[in-house]
């Protein structure tokens, strides 16, 4: 029987350095965790890795890549941007300009840290989507039962 898993920290030290007994990076990410999903939070990190943005850019970045059935939970941005933040992998600044202030947001040293093991997991992710439709297509050539 495996021990559970840590439930998620706000120490972006212990985000960026879980690893399983093998030394291989795991991520908290894929369950759902109170009200949003946990898999929004590479998405957004790896849009602010392209630099500093403020909420609705990024909720217009997301809804430009699709990955949502519908439109994007703008709630649910911030809250992954409060998340973020409260974890020491995102600082905001408040910027003012022409139109009213915004909050920008930009990735930490900790955040970088921790997109490293996202991309981690989604390599693993990759591999083990791979593994499914290779066996898929091998089960689907063959005569069914």
């Amino acid at each position: 029987m495996s021990e559970p898993r840590p439930t998620p920290s706000t120490d972006a030290q212990a985000i960026a350095s879980d690893r399983d007994p093998a030394g291989v990076p795991v991520h908290r990410g894929w369950a759902p965790l109170g009200g949003h999903h946990r898999w929004m939070e590479p998405f957004v990190m790896v849009l602010l890795a392209g630099g500093a943005a403020h909420g609705y850019a990024i909720v217009g970045e997301l809804a430009g890549l699709g990955i949502t059935n519908g439109s994007v939970d703008v709630g649910q941005v911030y809250r992954v941007l409060r998340d973020l933040e409260g974890a020491g992998l995102v600082s905001s600044t408040w910027t003012t300009g022409s139109g009213p202030a915004r909050r920008d947001y930009k990735l930490t040293d900790a955040g970088y840290a921790a997109l490293d093991e996202w991309a981690a997991v989604m390599k693993e992710r990759t591999r083990l989507v791979g593994e499914f439709d290779a066996r898929y297509l091998e089960s689907v050539a063959a005569p069914r039962r």
